[in-house]
C-alpha cells in the first residue's frame, strides 16, 4: 500500500491498548477477541481511529518474542477489517525490526509503530539508514516513534527531511527534542502524519497534524472520538475543552489504565511483574473520578475481583 493511502487510515485518537492476561500471566486471546469486539461496536473503526497493539503502554515490551505474533492474529482476526490494526517494535536492531515487520505484514496489521534502535547507539546518519531498511522491506505504514528521554533515541527534524524517499515512513509520532521547537516539524505535514505526542492533539491538529496518542479511547471511546470530530470541524475551543476535562485529571491522578478498564466494566487481567498494586482507597478515588466525568462505573469492589 502507497504511502498516500495509508495517511488516510493512520490518523484520528491512535489508541494504546492494553494486552489481556489471564489468571497465571499469559496472553488472554479469548479477552483480546472480546476487547477488540467492544473497541469496533464502539466506534473505532477504519478512518476514525488506530488500535495499536504491543506498545510499550500496552506492556508489549514485556512481551515473549513468541507471543507477539500470536497477540496481533488474534486482534487482527477479530477486528475482520474493521479497523485499522497497527503492531508497535521496541529498540530493535534494523535485521529484528525488518524480521518482525515482515511478520506483522503477514499477520495483517496496517502498520507498525517502530521505536529507534537506541541499543546500537545509533547516530542520525543510522536512523535513516535504519528506517530506510524498514521502508524498502515491507509493504505497510511505518510511524516512527521519536524518543528523545532516551539516550539515542532523539530523531531531528532535519533528520526527517532525509525520510521523504522512504515510501513506507507515513507518520511521525512527534515529541521535539530538547533545543528544538513544537512547530519545526509541521514543513513535513503534507508529507507525513504528525501525531501528537506531547499531550497537545488541538494545537498538533491547528498546525496540520494529524492525530495524537494521549487518547482515553481503549476505555471510553466516545471521549476521543468527539474530539476528534470536533477538530475535523475546526471547533478547537469545545475539542480542547472536552480535552481538559478528562485527560489531564488522569494524568494527575496516575491513574492505571488496566484499573479505569475494570472500573468501566471491560477487565482487562493483572500485569505482569513488577507491577504495581492498587490500593482499595486509590481505587475507589479513581472511581469516583471516573463517575465525575459521567462514565459508566462498576463498583470499586466488583472492579478489584
Amino acid at each position: 500500500m502507497k504511502r498516500d493511502e495509508l495517511r488516510k487510515l493512520i490518523k484520528g485518537p491512535i489508541l494504546t491498548v492494553p494486552t489481556a492476561f489471564d489468571g497465571s500471566l499469559e496472553v488472554d486471546h479469548g479477552r483480546m477477541t472480546e476487547l477488540t469486539e467492544w473497541w469496533v461496536e464502539s466506534g473505532l473503526v477504519t478512518g476514525k481511529a488506530v488500535i495499536k497493539v504491543g506498545a510499550v503502554g500496552g506492556e508489549g515490551d514485556k512481551l515473549r518474542d513468541s507471543e507477539w505474533p500470536g497477540l496481533l492474529e488474534t486482534v487482527v482476526r477479530a477486528a475482520r477489517g474493521r479497523a485499522t490494526i497497527m503492531g508497535a517494535i521496541h529498540h530493535k536492531d534494523t535485521l529484528r525490526a525488518v524480521e518482525d515487520a515482515k511478520k506483522a505484514q503477514d499477520i495483517g496489521v496496517v502498520g507498525l509503530q517502530v521505536s529507534p534502535p537506541i541499543f546500537n547507539s545509533p547516530d542520525q546518519d543510522d536512523m535513516v539508514s535504519h528506517y530506510e531498511g524498514l521502508s524498502d522491506a515491507v509493504d505497510i505504514g511505518i510511524l516512527i516513534y521519536n524518543t528523545p528521554w532516551w539516550r539515542y533515541g532523539a530523531i531531528y527534524p532535519e533528520t526527517f527531511r532525509r525520510m521523504v524517499d522512504f515510501e513506507q515512513i507515513v507518520c511521525i509520532k512527534w515529541s521535539p527534542p530538547e533545543g528544538v521547537a513544537f512547530e519545526d516539524i509541521f514543513d513535513l505535514k503534507d508529507t507525513f502524519n504528525i501525531i501528537d505526542n506531547t499531550v497537545q492533539p488541538v494545537p498538533n491538529h491547528k498546525l496540520g497534524g494529524h492525530g495524537w496518542i494521549q487518547t482515553i479511547s481503549h476505555a471510553d471511546p466516545p471521549h476521543d472520538l468527539r474530539i476528534w470530530e470536533l477538530m475535523e470541524k475546526r471547533r478547537y475551543d469545545e475539542a480542547q475543552a472536552l480535552f481538559d476535562s478528562v485527560i489531564p485529571k488522569l494524568r494527575a491522578f496516575g491513574a492505571d489504565h488496566k484499573e479505569i478498564m475494570a472500573l468501566l466494566g471491560q477487565p482487562c487481567g493483572p500485569s505482569r511483574p513488577p507491577a504495581k498494586t492498587t490500593s482499595d482507597e486509590k481505587r475507589a478515588a479513581l472511581a469516583d473520578l471516573l463517575t465525575s466525568f459521567g462514565w459508566p462505573v462498576v463498583s470499586a469492589s466488583r472492579a478489584a475481583a
